[in-house]
């Protein structure tokens, strides 16, 4: 990863623009943990059953699937200032309708939960490109840090919604608050990054058309390799998408806590997430990629073990934390293995990231639809299931080297 000097941008500026970068992620993390920490006030609040409730998820889902598919041309129409400031300000006010409803309204807390997804999605492609983007000027490889720090308002959102639960805080203050601050913090960090302009009429009509950059796209899943970086991220992101909605609720249902006990338990989670990927990147440059993992991933399989079958609540603890390292590395390292290419890097990113988004929003519904029938804990197997696949396809990461010599003629 190299870039002319003579073209970048003063130091200063460069660490302005990374650490901004990294509050986005901090405060997109945030939001998530803030919903899914009180997951199981608002299964309590509307008196629905777990089936009912993975509906709930899926319209958030759906929401952020629509985000995802959108973001680019928001992107183009607004630019990035404008376009992560408007993400936020859609994702708060989701959060806000989610807590109004939360203890009297089925259809505003789905409607919120659908906005909220909406805007989250737009708002984590959006971050991702222009963290990549920091990256390059920077010339130092900071994704799995700027990932870490995802993880870090996670950490603050389960503790805070954790926090919020034990003193029984209504979830329409806590949503509130949350909602505010997150437009505030957005309107105030927006500034630090450079300013982009957005795509003119005069450079949109230079574009090749629509079909053709989808064909594009949609050819990079001729490569064997991306099938199996794919298999990667779906195993990785199924498993951390369905423990930030799922985990809380299946220590509640599961061990019989209360939930405030869940929330906590979801903390530890995060936390596990979190240093696993400030400390992976190092131990990445160490071993490689494909060694860092497979031995996550069965850190991930053993904690997921101990959890669905452990049956004494410590060991579901000791589980939830071991499942947090498992899957922390696969997002950020499938994103790296993709983009090394010469010429395809923004396809390949574009198709294994959707392929891992789509794991981490649609996969909670489904679980949620397994455990109105089997329990939550066993509805957790499919999770355990695709661990296994990640372990497996985990080889397909070590970059080939006739792309490595291309990559490095390029740069």
């Amino acid at each position: 990863m190299t870039t002319d000097a003579a073209t970048r941008r003063p130091h200063a500026e460069l660490l302005a623009w990374r650490n901004a970068v990294f509050f986005i992620f901090a405060l997109s993390g945030l939001s998530v943990a803030s919903w899914a920490s009180r997951v199981p006030a608002i299964r309590n609040g509307l008196d629905i059953d777990t089936g009912t409730l993975g509906l709930l998820i899926f319209g958030m889902s759906a929401g952020a699937i629509i985000g995802l598919a959108g973001s680019t041309a928001f992107l183009s129409l607004l630019g990035p200032r404008a376009g992560i400031f408007a993400s936020f300000t859609v994702s708060a006010l989701g959060l806000a309708l989610i807590g109004i409803g939360a203890d009297s309204s089925f259809s505003l807390v789905l409607t919120g939960l659908f906005i909220f997804g909406f805007g989250n999605g737009s708002v984590d492609v959006m971050m991702n490109l222009d963290g990549a983007a920091a990256e390059i000027e920077i010339n130092k490889t900071v994704m799995p840090a700027m990932h870490a720090f995802f993880s870090v308002g996670t950490v603050a959102g389960a503790g805070l919604g954790a926090l919020a639960a034990s003193l029984h805080i209504p979830l329409l203050i806590h949503a509130s608050v949350i909602a505010g601050f997150m437009v505030v913090s957005a309107a105030v960090v927006v500034r630090f990054i450079p300013h982009r302009p957005p795509v003119t009429r005069a450079q949109a009509a230079d574009l090749p058309p629509r079909g053709e950059r989808i064909r594009r796209n949609l050819s990079v899943w001729k490569n064997p390799r991306m099938l199996l970086i794919g298999l990667v991220m779906l195993g990785m992101s199924f498993a951390e998408g369905s423990a930030n909605d799922w985990i809380a609720q299946a220590v509640v249902d599961g061990y019989d806590r209360l939930p405030a006990v869940g929330a906590a338990v979801y903390a530890v989670f995060v936390l596990a997430v979190t240093a696993a990927r400030f400390l992976g990147g190092p131990l990445i440059d160490r071993f490689g990629r494909v060694a860092s993992l497979r031995v996550s991933a069965g850190i991930g399989v053993l904690g997921l073990l101990f959890f669905i079958f452990g049956g004494q609540f410590w060991l579901a603890v000791i589980g939830a934390g071991l499942w947090g390292i498992g899957c922390a590395l696969g997002f950020p390292v499938g994103m790296s293995a993709a983009a090394e290419h010469p010429t395809e890097s923004a396809a390949r990113v574009s198709a294994v990231a959707m392929m891992g988004y789509l794991a981490f929003l649609a996969g909670p519904p489904l679980i949620g639809l397994l455990g109105e029938h089997f329990g939550l804990l066993y509805a957790l197997i499919p999770v355990l299931i695709l661990m296994v696949v990640a372990f497996a396809a985990a080889p397909a990461t070590r970059t080939p080297e006739h792309e490595r010599a291309a990559a490095s003629r390029v740069h």
